[in-house]
């Protein structure tokens, strides 16, 4: 065997050989090169067809023989040939031939995992805010806090190359500026309206979402809802009618507060998701909510300053016996959970329409009114329970509606 491999690796040897010595002999360079290639190939054949160790070619920690160009494509030795050979080697080198591909992370579980977060952050947000403002009942002063919270990790975020950087002109940045004033007032009257009552009945009142949401998107978007659809929406309403009446917090300014920002912040989700599917724009959703965060920070500090004056310092805590270190990690909590949900919530926008954006943000809601229930042992009747229930049902039916019948009338 060994005295055959020899005589094999000779013979290919010499064959090389004397294929390049034609190169040198004959007056045409290419022609001699072709004539070169092809000894060298058929050689190649004959060694793998005698038996002998085939070249390895590294791919997988295995060897693979050559093919023969006198087999493929008629026994021509063209492009054609080798851009087989290169591809069958791609393919062979490739995760997926040999099975060890991972497959992609399905949308639903990608779509799933985010809202998860979302409620997670949103429910530590709505407890450590509730906490702040019943120390510190200043409601621009916190809302313009947390625009500073996150304009901090934005600015980070920019300055690591976590995210590019936006480039726009002045036109978009007059497009972003209602964005950001709507984003300022919605804030701003779900801080008032927490301040004033409980958080599950500030977030009873918001499960409204849904009805406003399908308002503005008719009047925006173009898409009319079904009848089945309005009249799933009637409980939502019945029910957070009964469980205003029967509320033991109630209180006109937090009531109007909280149905203020349903109008508010289901404007400004209309009117991001109109913005993001304009093919004119280079905005993503990142970089549009952190732009209309910074740019809500500035608004807000000369509204806080006229509305409230400067009244979050130090002397002052300390005059109203407020532990000032505790208040400090609650209110850095309170904006870090602020920032990190509402980002969520944003993605979320960008990668569903904003009515189930709205139904996702309602079923939020009976995660926030359990825990904070739970946290602040809020005291709640039965008429009460029943029409938060059913506030919630009709939320859960209008989302099942929504998917029987995902395409909407255009008008």
């Amino acid at each position: 065997m060994q005295s055959m491999a020899a005589t094999a690796a000779s013979s290919s040897s010499s064959s090389v050989s004397r294929g390049w010595a034609a190169v040198r002999r004959c007056p045409s360079p290419s022609l001699a090169l072709r004539h070169a290639a092809f000894s060298s190939s058929a050689s190649c054949c004959r060694v793998a067809g005698a038996g002998a160790p085939v070249l390895p070619l590294g791919i997988r920690g295995g060897r693979l023989l050559l093919p023969c160009p006198l087999l493929t494509e008629g026994g021509k030795n063209g492009p054609s040939t080798r851009r087989m050979t290169v591809a069958a080697a791609a393919a062979a080198a490739s995760p997926s031939a040999e099975g060890g591909g991972k497959p992609a992370i399905p949308r639903t579980v990608q779509l799933g995992a985010m809202i998860l977060v979302w409620y997670l952050l949103n429910i530590y947000f709505n407890i450590y805010n509730k906490l702040i403002l019943k120390a510190v009942p200043f409601p621009y002063t916190i809302t313009t806090f947390q625009f500073a919270s996150g304009s901090f990790f934005i600015t980070l975020m920019w300055l690591l190359n976590l995210h590019p950087k936006p480039r726009l002109s002045l036109q978009q940045y007059a497009k972003i500026l209602p964005l950001a004033i709507i984003h300022v007032m919605g804030n701003a009257f779900t801080n008032m309206s927490l301040g004033k009552v409980a958080v599950s009945f500030t977030h009873t009142i918001k499960a409204m979402e849904p009805f406003f949401s399908v308002l503005l998107s008719a009047l925006f978007l173009g898409q009319a809802p079904s009848l089945l659809i309005l009249g799933s929406l009637v409980p939502v309403v019945g029910g957070v009618v009964l469980a205003s009446m029967t509320e033991v917090s109630f209180n006109w300014i937090g009531f109007w507060s909280a149905m203020a920002s349903n109008v508010t912040n289901q404007s400004r989700n209309v009117f991001s998701k109109k913005l993001l599917a304009d093919k004119e724009e280079t905005l993503d959703d990142i970089n549009l909510f952190s732009i209309m965060t910074v740019m809500s920070f500035l608004l807000s500090v000369p509204l806080m300053l006229y509305v409230e004056g400067i009244k979050f310092s130090p002397s002052y805590l300390q005059s109203t016996g407020v532990n000032l270190q505790e208040l400090c990690l609650k209110a850095a909590i309170a904006g870090t959970c602020f920032h990190f949900y509402q980002q969520v919530s944003y993605s979320l926008l960008a990668r569903i329409s904003p009515v189930t954006h709205s139904v996702a943000n309602s079923v939020k809601r009976v995660a926030v009114i359990v825990s904070s229930v739970i946290f602040f042992r809020t005291p709640i009747s039965p008429i009460n329970a029943f029409g938060t229930a059913l506030a919630l049902v009709g939320v859960f039916l209008y989302s099942q509606l929504k998917k029987a019948k995902p395409k909407t009338k255009t008008a």
